[in-house]
C-alpha cells in the first residue's frame, strides 16, 4: 500500500476537480512555492516569534488588520479552532454565562468546557425549502439578553457552512446595548468585503472578535487562520490565549502561506474578485435550467433570519427528488470526478474561490444539468428532518459531565441517559448532542438517520454505541 505522501502525489495527477476547501484549489498555476523544505525554519535571528511578535510577523499582523479594517489582527497556524478557543477565553471569565447559537462549531463547545462556562442556547430558524439552518434573528437575541441579563458574551456563526449570513450590524448593536460582547465565527467568510457582490465582513459590522479561516475560501494553506480584535482592552488576553492554544513551534511554511495570500489580496484583489464573481453569476444563470434539483439562491433574503447569502457556496438540495444527498455526491464523484465539500441527507455543498478555473464551474454545471434530467421529482413529506430541530435538555454543565465516570452502551438503548460525548455531523462539526445533555427518542432517531444516509458522524463508538454517564448506584 502507498504511504500518505505517495498517495497524495498520485491523487494530484488524477482529474478529480476540487469543489471543496482549501481555497487555493491546488491551482499551482495560480499559487506556487519553492520546495517547502528549503524554507522550513524555527525561530532564528531575524525571523521574529509568533508568540512574542515584534518584527516581521508583527508586520504581517498589521498588514492583515489594514486589509480587513480591524483594530488588531493575529495570524494563526492552528486553524480557526485555536482562534475560537482564544477569543472565547479572552472575552469571558471562568464560569460566565454565554449565549450560543446551537449551530456553532464544536470548538465553541470545547471552549465552554475549558472555561467552565454556562451556555444558553439559541436555535436558528429552519429553512424548510433547503433543510438548512437560517440566520440569527436580532429580536430573538435581544429577548434572550433581556431574559438573561448576566450574559457576558454572544457567540454566533455567520456565514454558515451553506453561506447564510446574519445581520451582524443589528445584532452587535443590541449585544452592546445589553453590556455584552459579540464573537463571530466567520471561518467561512475570509473573502467577505473584497467585492460588492459578496457580503460585508463582521469586522466592519461591529463585532468585537472575529475569526476567519484563510484556508477555507482564500488561497492559503490548510490550517491557516486569523483572529481580528476590535476591542483593544482584550488584546493582551487574546495574545496570551493564542500562545496557549497554538503550537510552541509554529510552522513558518504556514506563516509564509498567510503572507503570500495577504500579498495577493493587497495587490490583485480587485481584478481577481471581479473575474470570480462574474463566473459565479454565469454559473447561477446556467443553473436556472434545473427542474428538480434546487440551488440555494438570494431569493431567501429577508426570510428565516437571512440577511444575505454568500454565492461562493453552492448548496444543491435533493428534497422532493428520488435522490439523497449521498447519492448525488456519489454520482458527482464517480461519474464526473467532481469532489464536493459536504453531503447531508438533503443536500450537497460545493465550495468555490478566486482560484477556481472556468473548467470547474463548467464541469459542475454540465454534471448537474445531466443529473437533473435523469432523476424523478417526487412530492413527499420532508424526508430527513435531521439534526436541525432537536433541542436536548441539559442536565449539567459540559465540564462536569466530562469529568464524570462514563460507559459505552448501544445507541438504541440510550434513551433517558445523559451523554458523555460530543456527537457531531462532520462536516460542519456542529453538535447534535453535547456532554451533559439527556438523550431522547428524537435524538436517537436523528443520529440513526445520519448513519443510515452514510453521513460522517463523530463521537460514537463503532457507529452503534454511545458514551454516557454512569448512573449512580443506590
Amino acid at each position: 500500500m502507498d504511504n500518505l505522501y505517495d498517495q497524495l502525489v498520485s491523487y494530484n495527477r488524477m482529474d478529480y476537480y476540487p469543489m471543496h476547501m482549501p481555497g487555493h484549489k491546488r491551482n499551482t498555476d495560480f499559487m506556487q512555492m519553492i520546495n517547502p523544505y528549503s524554507i522550513d525554519i524555527t525561530e532564528i535571528e531575524g525571523f521574529d516569534n509568533l508568540h512574542q511578535a515584534d518584527g516581521i510577523i508583527k508586520q504581517l499582523g498589521c498588514r492583515i488588520s489594514r486589509l480587513y479594517g480591524a483594530l488588531e489582527s493575529y495570524p494563526i497556524v492552528n486553524g480557526s479552532t485555536a482562534g475560537i478557543l482564544a477569543g472565547i477565553s479572552a472575552a469571558t471569565n471562568y464560569g460566565d454565562k454565554v449565549l450560543v447559537a446551537r449551530n456553532c462549531h464544536k470548538s465553541v463547545y470545547h471552549a465552554i468546557e475549558l472555561r467552565g462556562l454556562q451556555p444558553i442556547y439559541y436555535y436558528p430558524p429552519q429553512v424548510k425549502e433547503m433543510s438548512i439552518n437560517g440566520g440569527i434573528l436580532p429580536a430573538e437575541i435581544e429577548a434572550m439578553l433581556i431574559k438573561h441579563s448576566d450574559i457576558a458574551l454572544v457567540i454566533i456563526t455567520s456565514p454558515t457552512y451553506e453561506g447564510i449570513v446574519s445581520d451582524i450590524r443589528a445584532i452587535s448593536e443590541l449585544v452592546h446595548q445589553h453590556g455584552a460582547r459579540l464573537l463571530v465565527d466567520e471561518a467561512h467568510g475570509a473573502h467577505f468585503g473584497f467585492h460588492k457582490g459578496f457580503p460585508r465582513s463582521a469586522v466592519s459590522e461591529g463585532a468585537d472578535i472575529i475569526i476567519q479561516s484563510l484556508h477555507k475560501t482564500l488561497p492559503s494553506l490548510t490550517q491557516t487562520a486569523v483572529l481580528h480584535s476590535n476591542v483593544n482592552c482584550l488584546n493582551k488576553k487574546i495574545q496570551k490565549y493564542l500562545t496557549i492554544y497554538q503550537s510552541s513551534s509554529p510552522s513558518y511554511i504556514l506563516l509564509a502561506g498567510i503572507d503570500r495570500c495577504i500579498t495577493l489580496l493587497e495587490q490583485q484583489r480587485e481584478g481577481l474578485f471581479s473575474t470570480y464573481y462574474q463566473r459565479l453569476i454565469d454559473f447561477y444563470l446556467k443553473m436556472k435550467q434545473l427542474k428538480k434539483l434546487n440551488i440555494l439562491k438570494p431569493d431567501l433574503i429577508g426570510r428565516y433570519g437571512i440577511y444575505d447569502v454568500d454565492l461562493s457556496k453552492i448548496t444543491i438540495s435533493v428534497l422532493n427528488t428520488n435522490l439523497t444527498g449521498h447519492q448525488l455526491q456519489q454520482l458527482l464523484y464517480n461519474e464526473y470526478h467532481i469532489v464536493m465539500e459536504m453531503e447531508t441527507p438533503n443536500y450537497v455543498l460545493g465550495m468555490t474561490s478566486i482560484c477556481d478555473k472556468m473548467e470547474g464551474f463548467y464541469r459542475l454545471g454540465e454534471a448537474l444539468i445531466a443529473i437533473d434530467a435523469s432523476i424523478t421529482r417526487l412530492e413527499r413529506d420532508e424526508l430527513h428532518e435531521v439534526c436541525l430541530s432537536v433541542a436536548p435538555v441539559s442536565e449539567m454543565r459540559i465540564l462536569k459531565a466530562m469529568e464524570h465516570e462514563s460507559e459505552h452502551i448501544p445507541l438504541k438503548d440510550s434513551r433517558g441517559r445523559i451523554s458523555a460525548a460530543y456527537v457531531c455531523m462532520y462536516p460542519p462539526g456542529s453538535p447534535i448532542l453535547t456532554p451533559g445533555e439527556r438523550i431522547d427518542e428524537a435524538i436517537i432517531h436523528s443520529i440513526m438517520t445520519v448513519i443510515q444516509n452514510h453521513i460522517t458522524i463523530t463521537g460514537l463508538c463503532n457507529k452503534n454505541e454511545i458514551e454516557v454517564l454512569c448512573e449512580d448506584k443506590e
